[in-house]
């Protein structure tokens, strides 16, 4: 495997359908690789002797579980940074309007057993009804349907929920440019964030904090939902001291229309949960859309999580219970 066949693998998962070489010679621009359809024919045929594409009756490629299995660990160093540079595209993508509501917003995609999903309903519905996602509005796809551009695996749910960097799309859009600093874990008391119990970094990092968090079973949402107090995930952001009073108008509205769930901001030029800020900014803590997934995970149920996974119709996505009902029933 090299970079060029690495994003070739890329573009291919992300696709749909089929994809030939005159339009994996187009895409490849977008990442900085410019090569001849020629050349691109001879990539594909190396990445068919390895298994990892697979010709579909001379219309292109599609590819391989072994490919998608390549992709998820091969490349470290091209990975670097990814998470950072994804949170700043999909900010950009994102043209959700909160006044409609329409548009586009960012999914977290997560699958869990279909066997399980009463089980998973039971542990998530009180999170969907606390403000420690960012949003009631989910999608549920049975195996093999696709939400956005992700095909859910046979004999799983997939599960949208949306994604805390939606929050970063909406200011943007408002002229308030947003840092995305850390990914963690509060601890809560009596339903006050006290403190960051764990922070990674998103500058640098190759996958997303909070898929390790889960992953680790570092979190206590559950206690959170029984006594109010346990271990949520949170996001720590930074905007610029001059935009606080519209962000704060801003974050209010959002929450208003069922966004947001809880945002704290912190003052200027201080540390916000202790974790300090850089100058003329003020600290931002957002709670994280994959808090009702870890309330599954720590009850045992083993889950796969994409954070930052897809952008998505807003108006087009079902409050919980409704979500629900549909799935079950129909």
């Amino acid at each position: 495997m090299n970079r060029t066949m690495f994003a070739i693998l890329r573009i291919l998962d992300k696709s749909e359908g089929t994809v030939g070489s005159t339009e994996l010679s187009r895409q490849l621009l977008a990442h900085g690789i410019e090569l001849s359809e020629r050349t691109v024919r001879h990539y594909l045929k190396l990445l068919d002797q390895k298994g990892l594409t697979r010709v579909q009756a001379k219309r292109g490629r599609t590819i391989t579980d072994s490919g998608k299995m390549e992709l998820g660990k091969a490349f470290v160093s091209e990975r670097v940074n990814f998470v950072i540079n994804k949170i700043d595209s999909f900010a950009y993508l994102t043209d959700f309007n909160i006044d409609t509501p329409k548009g586009n917003v960012i999914l977290n995609i997560s699958f869990f057993p279909e066997k399980k999903i009463r089980d998973v309903v039971k542990l998530m519905a009180p999170v969907f009804e606390s403000p420690y996602v960012m949003s009631n509005r989910i999608v549920l796809s049975r195996g093999e349907d696709r939400i956005g551009d992700v095909t859910v695996p046979e004999g799983y749910v997939g599960l949208g929920t949306v994604c805390s960097i939606t929050l970063n799309g909406i200011f943007l859009k408002a002229g308030i440019p947003v840092t995305s600093r850390y990914g963690g874990v509060i601890e809560v008391e009596d339903g006050e964030p006290k403190r960051f119990t764990s922070l990674i970094s998103y500058e640098g990092s190759s996958m997303d904090p909070l898929e390790i968090f889960i992953r680790s079973r570092m979190t206590d949402i559950t206690g959170i939902m029984k006594e109010n107090t346990g271990r949520a995930l949170a996001s720590l952001r930074e905007i610029p001291v001059v935009s606080i009073n519209e962000a704060e108008r801003l974050s209010k509205k959002m929450i208003r229309k069922g966004l947001g769930g809880r945002i704290l901001f912190g003052k200027p030029n201080q540390p916000l949960l202790d974790i300090p800020v850089g100058v003329d900014k003020i600290g931002m803590l957002a709670v994280g859309g994959l808090n009702p997934i870890a309330a599954v995970q720590e009850a045992g149920i083993e889950t796969e999580n994409r954070a930052m996974s897809t952008l998505f119709e807003y108006s087009k996505l079902s409050s919980f219970n409704d979500a629900v009902s549909t799935f079950l029933y129909r």
